[in-house]
């Protein structure tokens, strides 16, 4: 089985494999960060409390480069692991600010505010590594440009105190308002991706794993905004508190990061109880919550392919299209044979989980393949109740048309026929030869007429325009036997589920005429449970077959194109039942 991802992917160049050793060395680079930070901080007389400084910025720096090399182990693909490794090391750099040569204190002060630009940089780009909209790719340039540009402006113009190298102009005043203007703004952009993180998640359900991820990352940017706010409004002694709650939030991040890895590994063990769930042959129902509880994504939907009709269903055999739902998550194709057999669309955050997707995918290949069958046979299922809803209602349609001709014309010939005739008779000497033929003959017509006035009359129903139960009351007057009619519809109905019943019960009675025996029949109709139930009883010799004549199997085409159900009871000697059930929607 062959399974294909449709991803869309912002990049063209193929995936960085990190080698082992290189991969050991950026661990050991990050230690010794780690430990120059520690050592910085204990060293400089700058830093309140250093110990516990340092021990949070090492807390970041740790958490983001180990982090970091387990996802771009795992996911070369994706560059957001090597992402978090380099917000580890520009935490490191942060550190620089505490010694000694004036070139590093530059260059530490330089990225004061750096972290903030790539924590908001990585966030954005979860999961691929990639900013997808413009937007998110806008937002990011403008706090990269605030974090670093309008610094530079503030050091040339005599802020961060006289230790550096970049002064040009001692204007403290005019540093104190760049940097207000870049607190202000660095707090709303902070903020405005806690809103893109938002709309991310928003509209639909996200993994469990993710949604746990994607909180700790809102929450680590609304502490930066605070944290800046703080230092705004010149809140000293509430900086510092505010500070090291920030830094301890967020090293949560890489943390729920690597639960999220776990949670994924884990679900791979769900792979060997999928299996035993399989075993039962589940329906396309079923097992699309099967594969969604193996993958651990109740978002998922599970679409089959069709060939006869070139294009995709769902699991009730009802079109649908792909590109219709590239909103909703990522698309899988399942192949089988070189053939698509069924496609998932799931949280993108599984297109980082290729393996757990393959694993899937081969143990319900089988179950896969007989659902993508059963959905066929619905689809066509479908195609069948439309095909035959269409007949009757094309031979509703041309009974109303032989009707009118009827009605308008041979019935209106033949009553003006019988009027020139009786204006003949009056001038015709009375008793006599030619008088007694006209009569004869007045009365021959007089009968046609009769005949063809019931024709048209059981070629299309035109008596319901008065109403379901007018319509049977006139049926069972002209039954030939005692008929006890029971009507009991409230309100209108359809005019096609009416037409149905009518004839249902011209058939039936006709029946019992000619073939029951039967001294007396009853006619029941009522509503219930949102049906018309429609009930033609006799006390005939029964032993009628339901199947054995074309009235009963047209009466039961029209109830099944209406999504009815035509039921007949006949033991022998016993009388017959005609039992039909018609759903409707109230008129």
């Amino acid at each position: 089985m062959a399974i294909r991802a449709l991803a869309a992917k912002a990049h063209g160049r193929g995936p960085v494999v990190p080698k082992v050793p290189a991969l050991w060395a950026v661990a050991g680079v990050g230690c010794l960060a780690a430990a120059s930070t520690m050592a910085l901080a204990v060293s400089s007389d700058q830093a309140s409390e250093p110990g516990i400084h340092a021990a949070l910025l090492d807390w970041l720096i740790l958490s983001y480069i180990f982090s970091g090399l387990v996802a771009w182990r795992r996911r070369p693909e994706s560059r957001f692991g090597l992402l978090m490794v380099i917000a580890g090391l520009v935490i490191a750099l942060n550190a620089l600010r505490w010694a000694d040569a004036a070139l590093l204190q530059t260059v530490g002060s330089l990225v004061n505010f750096l972290p903030a630009a790539v924590f908001l940089h990585v966030y954005l780009a979860f999961p691929t590594g990639y900013l997808q909209r413009g937007r998110e790719r806008a937002l990011v340039i403008a706090t990269y440009v605030t974090a670093v540009a309008l610094q530079c402006l503030g050091m040339m113009l005599g802020g961060f105190g006289p230790g550096h190298v970049l002064e040009i102009v001692h204007a403290p005043d005019a540093a104190e308002a760049v940097l207000r203007t870049q607190l202000v703004v660095l707090s709303a952009l902070m903020l405005a991706g806690v809103a893109a993180l938002s709309r991310k998640r928003a509209g639909r359900p996200v993994r469990r794993s993710v949604e746990l991820l994607v909180d700790s990352f809102m929450a680590a940017l609304v502490m930066i905004a605070v944290l800046f706010a703080t230092g705004l409004f010149n809140q000293s002694s509430a900086v510092v508190p505010i500070q090291r709650v920030t830094f301890f939030i967020l090293g949560l991040a890489p943390i729920a990061f690597l639960i999220g890895l776990l949670h994924a590994r884990l679900a791979r063990s769900a792979v060997a109880d999928l299996v035993v769930e399989l075993r039962a042959d589940p329906g396309p129902a079923e097992l699309r919550g099967a594969l969604s509880r193996a993958v651990r994504d109740e978002s998922l939907l599970l679409l089959y392919w069709i060939p006869e009709y070139d294009g995709w269903a769902d699991a009730d055999g009802r079109p649908v299209s792909l590109a219709d739902l590239a909103e909703h998550g990522s698309t899988t194709l399942i192949d089988r044979g070189g053939q698509h057999v069924a496609a998932l669309v799931h949280d993108p955050a599984l297109d980082d989980e290729s393996e757990l997707l393959e694993a899937v995918a081969a143990a319900a290949g089988l179950a896969l393949e007989n659902g993508r069958l059963q959905v066929e046979l619905h689809a066509r299922l479908d195609d069948l109740k439309g095909s035959r809803a269409r007949l009757v209602e094309a031979g509703d349609s041309e009974r109303r048309r032989l009707e009118r001709n009827l009605h308008d014309g041979a019935q209106q010939r033949l009553v003006a026929l019988a009027l020139g005739l009786s204006m003949v008779s009056r001038r015709l000497v009375p008793d006599s030869e030619e008088e007694r033929m006209l009569a004869a003959a007045r009365k021959d017509l007089a009968a046609s007429l009769q005949e063809l006035r019931e024709l048209a009359q059981g070629i299309h129903p035109a008596v319901l325009t008065y109403g379901l139960g007018v319509a049977l009351q006139s049926v069972a007057t002209r039954a030939g036997l005692p008929v006890k009619l029971s009507v009991d519809v409230d309100g209108p109905l359809p005019p096609a589920v009416e037409v149905a019943a009518y004839y249902l019960v011209c058939e039936a009675l006709t029946n019992v005429t000619k073939y029951a025996s039967a001294s007396c029949a009853s006619v029941d109709v009522t509503r219930h449970d949102g049906q018309l139930v429609v009930q033609v009883a006799d006390d005939g010799v029964g032993g009628a077959d339901a199947d054995g004549g074309s009235g009963l199997r047209g009466l039961a085409d029209r109830v099944e194109a209406l999504d009815g159900t035509l039921r007949v009871l006949s033991p022998s000697a016993m009388g017959t039942t005609v039992r039909a059930e018609i759903p409707f929607a109230r008129a």
